[in-house]
């Protein structure tokens, strides 16, 4: 019963209060013209409308429509424009077109004294977005204008509300509103980021959520202002990919590293939330230690495997193979594979260790002298030409070098695959070993003995030989003799005639000729000899001459004259 008296009692409180503002409504009531601005109080809401007294001798109402999801409450007080107050049902009022005056005002004073103003991204235009401000009043944002960034994607922002700065209200005498949107999101980041500078010190934990990603690693959006995650900060152990790490939009706690006011620039932290593994290092690590670790990353010069995580080391590309010519990394390695390796360095305050992969296994090379003596005879495959020589395959890894002097005694080779062709199988003997330099050099024509000395020791100079004529050129004749050597007969020894020219004189010879030359010299270091055919004549015409002196003495008593000489040289 108390409840329901009470009830009544606020009821007639809440009538008596209407009352009362419609009685000083009444008591200041002046004369109201169409097209003003009054003040109206809410009476009653429907379904449809608002209606309001605005001192006058009717109500006016207002659609629902008008106050969008913001409906007032019975004896509030709303602004509305006087459209007619002699209206077929009453005085003709709105609250939209009231709207519009104010907002008017609002914006103009937003312009004059450079204030934001609210409004809300309709859709995307020309050249950039529409704007609503409220009241119906629409303004042209800039793409150029719309965000502190460059906009990839205009839909993105369509619906955002936010603050805008009025850059112009009439273009041409027209109502042309102009915003920038950028100078207020600049204007609030550097706000923020001062009193950041102002508030936090190095060592601190922030928060903050993760913008947009470049190579070397993230953007962190702090509150309006970005700190920059770099890739090495994200984790002591090998990070390949910032985006594999953390997420566009995650939420993360990080440790505040580098502060630089003055260019404004903030460095951030992941790893620092742990202890360095480097701090340690020596107490787990040695050098010659062999360790396992995981490959992480290949480059042209080597591969990097990881140890443990925040401690990552290289092997150069000339660790991997005590024999093998390694080209690429990833012809003995790959990302991911578990290798053992021996740590050869290390520098901690840069945080390097220098690994070999090579080093795990015996180095073949600290007996190969032992395993292939110089002398000793080899059989192997030819594995590469060169213009100089050939590579002979020893063993896996260990090739010897045949060089194109070293093929024949006898043979002036001007390319070594006139002799040899690759996977051909060759018999030769090692004919130098040197371990330091990884040098083995092998040689075919030491087989045999060499025929230059068994020439050298039965031709002496003044010799004569018979041999063949194997090439005609501008400068001699090139002839073979006995055991494949081959001599040159100069130009200037080929006839014992001055007035004879050489083109005159060497047409008398073909390749294959048979020919009686002179042994002129004879180098059997250098495996050359110089022939002349006009030294044989000459010596033949002193043989003949000796041998006729010596059988006219004989039949003569050694009566022998000068003339008879020379009549014999005639004959």
């Amino acid at each position: 019963m108390e409840k329901m008296e009470v009830v009544k009692e606020e009821a007639q409180n809440s009538k008596g209060n209407i009352q009362t503002q419609l009685e000083e409504s009444l008591n200041n009531l002046k004369p109201l013209e169409d097209g003003q601005l009054v003040e109206g109080i809410v009476v009653q809401v429907s379904s449809e409308y608002v209606f309001l007294d605005i001192g006058y001798k009717s109500e006016g109402k207002i659609p629902v429509a008008e106050f969008a999801d913001n409906l007032p409450k019975v004896g509030e007080t709303v602004t509305v424009v006087l459209l007619r107050k002699d209206g077929r049902n009453g005085p003709e009022v709105s609250k939209a077109k009231a709207d519009a005056k104010q907002m008017w005002k609002d914006v103009r004073k937003a312009f004059d004294e450079k204030t934001a103003i609210d409004g809300k991204i309709e859709k995307v235009v020309k050249g950039g977005f529409e704007v609503n401000l409220g009241g119906d009043i629409h303004a042209f944002l800039p793409i150029s204008q719309s965000d502190s960034s460059k906009v990839d994607k205009p839909e993105s922002l369509v619906g955002l509300k936010g603050k805008f700065y009025i850059e112009r209200l009439y273009s041409d005498n027209k109502a042309n509103v102009v915003v920038n949107r950028r100078k207020y999101l600049e204007e609030s980041m550097n706000t923020a980021r001062d009193k950041f500078f102002e508030t936090v010190q190095i060592g601190d934990s922030v928060k903050g959520s993760v913008k947009s990603f470049t190579s070397f690693g993230a953007f962190i959006d702090l509150g309006g202002f970005d700190g920059l995650l770099h890739i090495n900060d994200m984790s002591w152990g090998h990070v390949t990919r910032p985006k594999d790490f953390v997420k566009k939009g995650q939420e993360i706690e990080l440790k505040v590293i580098r502060l630089d006011p003055a260019e404004k620039r903030i460095n951030l932290s992941l790893k620092h939330f742990s202890e360095d593994p480097w701090m340690h290092f020596e107490d787990n690590y040695h050098v010659n230690d062999i360790v396992k670790g995981k490959v992480t990353k290949l480059t042209d010069f080597g591969a990097f495997i990881e140890l443990e995580e925040g401690i990552e080391g290289l092997a150069h590309i000339s660790e991997f193979s005590w024999t093998k010519k390694i080209n690429k990394p990833s012809d003995m390695v790959k990302i991911g594979d578990e290798v053992e390796c021996m740590i050869l360095g290390y520098d901690i305050q840069a945080g390097r260790v220098s690994l070999g992969l090579k080093q795990v296994t015996a180095n073949p090379w600290d007996t190969i002298s032992e395993k292939y003596p110089v002398g000793k005879k080899i059989s192997g495959k030819v594995v590469k030409l060169t213009n100089s020589g050939a590579f002979i395959s020893l063993e896996d890894g260990i090739d010897g070098y045949l060089n194109a002097d070293d093929i024949s005694w006898t043979k002036k080779l001007k390319h070594p695959g006139s002799e040899l062709s690759v996977d051909q199988t060759v018999d030769a003997v090692v004919i130098e070993n040197d371990p330091e330099q990884h040098r083995i050099r092998l040689g075919i024509k030491q087989l045999s003995d060499n025929p230059w000395a068994d020439f050298a020791e039965k031709h002496k100079p003044g010799s004569t030989i018979e041999g063949e004529i194997t090439s005609i050129t501008d400068f001699g004749l090139f002839v073979r003799v006995d055991g494949g050597i081959e001599g040159l007969v100069n130009k200037a020894n080929l006839s014992d005639d001055k007035e004879v020219p050489y083109e005159e004189a060497v047409a008398k010879y073909k390749v294959g000729d048979k020919i009686n030359v002179f042994v002129v010299d004879v180098n059997q270091d250098k495996e050359k000899v110089a022939f002349s055919v006009k030294e044989f004549k000459k010596k033949q015409q002193r043989d003949e001459m000796s041998q006729y002196l010596a059988s006219s003495a004989d039949d003569n008593d050694g009566a022998y004259t000068l003339g008879d000489a020379f009549n014999a040289q005639k004959k």
